[in-house]
């Protein structure tokens, strides 16, 4: 009977979420961090920074996305997912669920902004050689991870319809004061 239940369960999700309304999939680079007022206690755990106290750091990584539009192209509930080799080169990455709307659009050109919770994790820099805590991240130093998590994380993302299926888009997140991220990409429209 559980199983069952739990079929129908899938069914319906399936049916009701993948199948109707305007659906986005989509893949990007996670490609620049950018931290506002420097790491300067941390720099040098950073290979990839690209100045002397680590302003700009680049990281290599993937986000993965699902949108689902339930009010026409307007307003849609985000979902990503990110894996990524953080400053430090250490396993990290932020699981996001938001809710967006249409800020701006012009023939082929659109600007989304969102909000909604965010859970970012790190392997644990303490380990690292001359690491400076400076308390964002959670979790003791013996712990095998940090975390931190922001109930509201903001993105504005910038879209490019090269055809009516496939978009270009670059996203921007700001953390402002301590990170902001760019990554670049493609979605698909799945209708």
């Amino acid at each position: 009977m559980q199983r069952n239940m739990k079929c129908l369960i899938l069914w319906t999700f399936f049916n009701l979420v993948l199948l109707n309304a305007q659906d986005n999939i989509g893949i990007k680079y996670f490609g620049l961090s950018i931290h506002p007022k420097g790491e300067k206690e941390n720099a040098h755990l950073m290979p990839y920074k690209l100045d002397k106290y680590g302003y700009f750091v680049l990281n290599l990584g993937m986000e993965f996305m699902y949108e689902k539009f339930f009010y026409k192209d307007i307003f849609s509930i985000k979902f990503v997912q990110a894996l990524y080799a953080d400053c430090a080169l250490q396993l990290g990455g932020f699981t996001h669920i938001g809710i967006r709307g249409k800020i701006v659009s012009y023939k082929k050109n659109f600007l989304y902004g969102g909000i909604g919770p965010t859970l970012i994790y790190r392997r644990n820099w303490s380990r690292l050689p001359n690491y400076v805590n400076l308390h964002r991240f959670k979790g003791k130093e013996t712990d095998k991870w940090q975390w931190l998590f922001l109930l509201y994380a903001g993105e504005f993302e910038y879209k490019y319809f090269m055809s009516e299926k496939w978009s270009f888009s670059v996203s921007f997140v700001p953390g402002y004061p301590d990170l902001i991220n760019l990554a670049c990409g493609l979605n698909l429209n799945l209708n």
